[in-house]
């Protein structure tokens, strides 16, 4: 292919043998030069001849990790655990050289790590890594092989169930907070989930200064965005003289986990504090809030995750008593 490119050269951008072959890209000052080249490099691949071979790129991948990871790495905020991932990763195939890695080679590690209970979502993650490395490399022009594990497929999760408490177990589960967890913040917290939708995690890091104008701002988010969310005149007074009183809220996860035990509220494995973001979304559907406000509250880069919940909303149930099958037929 022949492209003009902004600075107004003319770029050929080929590969001989298809898709993983090796790319060529040149560029020249007129489109005639870029033709002559295109038509050179295409008749010295029929006659079997490679156009300007280069040395084999022989770095082992621990070598392009740590390439990718001072290229893109650093600037994630998980960057330093997926390189100890990678690098276990590596290590475990041997560290090979990164060309000739064979999608054998991963599934390897994946069986491996599956047999020592790792979880389907933790190694899709893991795929997700490797695939990272080879295709920003390749995008900034640090290799010129294509992924070798681009091939290998992400495992088919089951959708997770979402779980949500009634508002007969809101009750009790701050009932219980109330009577039986000696941390000052626990309960607090928890009503900050259920009146906003925020992650545990979030609600821990509001700052007197988060609290401004009747809205909590939750700061350093899972997607990296900002998000303010209105609450009751009640809630915003009670949340600011706690933050005066103890300047912070402090880790308080582990006191709200004894407490839901001590509840006997029964929830799916590893849904914990999570279940009272789903509790707010939940109720928040049900009771006619709108799918696009939500997205915006729970702060969700996409409507696709807030659409788990569209089937709460009121028009949805009231078509399934008011348009099934036995209705019809009554």
């Amino acid at each position: 292919m022949i492209r003009k490119l902004p600075s107004g050269r003319w770029q050929v951008d080929l590969r001989t043998d298809g898709r993983g072959s090796k790319r060529i890209r040149k560029s020249f000052e007129s489109k005639a030069e870029a033709k002559r080249f295109e038509t050179y490099v295409l008749t010295k691949s029929a006659e079997g001849k490679e156009w300007n071979p280069s040395k084999a790129d022989n770095r082992t991948l621990k070598q392009l990790i740590k390439l990718w990871f001072n290229a893109k790495g650093v600037h994630l905020k998980d960057g330093e655990r997926r390189k100890r991932c990678l690098d276990a990763m590596a290590g475990f195939m041997g560290n090979p050289i990164a060309r000739t890695v064979k999608p054998a080679s991963f599934l390897a590690y994946r069986a491996h790590k599956i047999q020592k209970g790792a979880s389907k979502k933790t190694l899709n993650n893991h795929l997700g890594y490797l695939n990272a490395v080879y295709n920003q490399l390749n995008r900034l022009n640090e290799i010129e092989f294509d992924n070798p594990i681009r091939k290998v497929e992400m495992i088919r999760l089951d959708e997770r169930e979402l779980s949500w408490l009634t508002v007969e177990q809101i009750r009790h589960l701050l009932k219980t907070i109330d009577e039986f967890s000696q941390n000052p913040h626990v309960h607090l917290l928890t009503r900050i989930c259920l009146a906003t939708g925020a992650r545990w995690g979030e609600a821990e890091n509001l700052q007197v200064r988060h609290v401004q104008e009747g809205k909590l701002t939750f700061v350093n988010t899972k997607s990296g965005k900002s998000r303010s969310v209105p609450v009751s005149k009640e809630l915003f007074g009670e949340i600011r003289k706690h933050l005066k009183e103890h300047g912070s809220f402090s880790f308080s996860l582990s006191a709200f986990r004894r407490a839901l035990d001590k509840s006997g509220i029964a929830l799916p494995p590893g849904q914990a504090a999570h279940v009272l973001r789903h509790t707010f979304a939940s109720h928040f559907t049900m009771n006619g809030g709108d799918i696009i406000s939500l997205q915006k509250i729970l702060g969700h880069s996409t409507i696709v995750m807030t659409m788990r919940y569209a089937h709460f909303s009121p028009d949805h149930l009231r078509d399934a008593v008011e348009k099934n099958p036995l209705r019809i037929l009554r």
